[in-house]
């Protein structure tokens, strides 16, 4: 890596620090209020975590507000997704709040505010070698294909934006997929509360899907399994 690299992706981070910790500090009253509203309406736990995969591929918890109810006997998860986002979820997910706890994983340096999703583990098997390299940045809050289609767009064809831009990384890139988010979320814009499996995402094994007790057909926004209590 050139030595411009190492000093940028130092700048990155120290931008990452502070607009998280600006963040956390700024939206307290916002996160304090809906996390009382998740326990009003959904009952605990109000944090639904899940393990991803960061960079390198190396795997951490992501904390996100729960927005989904726990899968009911005989229900098929991916199946009834759509059915099990609450009325309380879709809201936070059509203004992305339920994304604000990820500052924390910022935070702690297992995300970036910028950087390809963080999607499923189970996905890690299915990539090529060279879609495998969305990896070599750390994952994002938002991302170059969060702001092209985000939602809408079939998963080869996110694979691809991720590795467009791990290729063509910059601080400038970054600020501008930042404003772009900005933009996209006060105007709810390739916003949808769930994702089809129709998109093309993998699915996961039945035997992981009995384990988990819940399971995306959103693999970004991923399963609220409520058996998993809080951090």
């Amino acid at each position: 890596m050139a030595a411009d690299d190492r000093l940028g992706l130092a700048v990155k981070r120290g931008i990452d620090v502070l607009g998280a910790a600006a963040g956390l500090a700024v939206l307290a009253p916002i996160l304090a209020g809906v996390a009382v509203a998740v326990a009003i309406a959904q009952g605990r736990p109000i944090l639904f975590r899940q393990t991803r995969p960061g960079r390198g591929g190396r795997p951490f918890t992501i904390y996100k507000f729960r927005t989904m109810r726990p899968t009911l006997p005989g229900e098929v998860a991916f199946m009834t997704d759509s059915q099990r986002v609450t009325r309380l979820g879709r809201f936070l997910r059509r203004t992305s709040m339920d994304e604000l706890p990820e500052l924390w994983n910022v935070l702690t340096g297992d995300m970036s505010l910028v950087g390809p999703r963080p999607l499923l583990m189970e996905y890690l098997d299915e990539y090529t070698p060279d879609e495998a390299r969305r990896h070599d940045m750390r994952p994002g809050i938002t991302g170059w294909a969060a702001v092209n289609g985000r939602h809408r767009i079939p998963f080869r064809d996110r694979l691809q934006l991720d590795i467009w831009y791990v290729d063509h990384w910059s601080l400038w890139l970054d600020f501008k997929i930042l404003a772009m988010t900005i933009d996209q979320v006060l105007r709810r814009r390739d916003v949808s509360t769930t994702e089809s499996i129709e998109l093309g995402f993998p699915l996961a094994a039945p035997g992981r899907l009995a384990a988990a007790g819940s399971e995306p057909a959103s693999p970004d926004r991923g399963a609220d399994p409520a058996a998993r209590g809080p951090p």
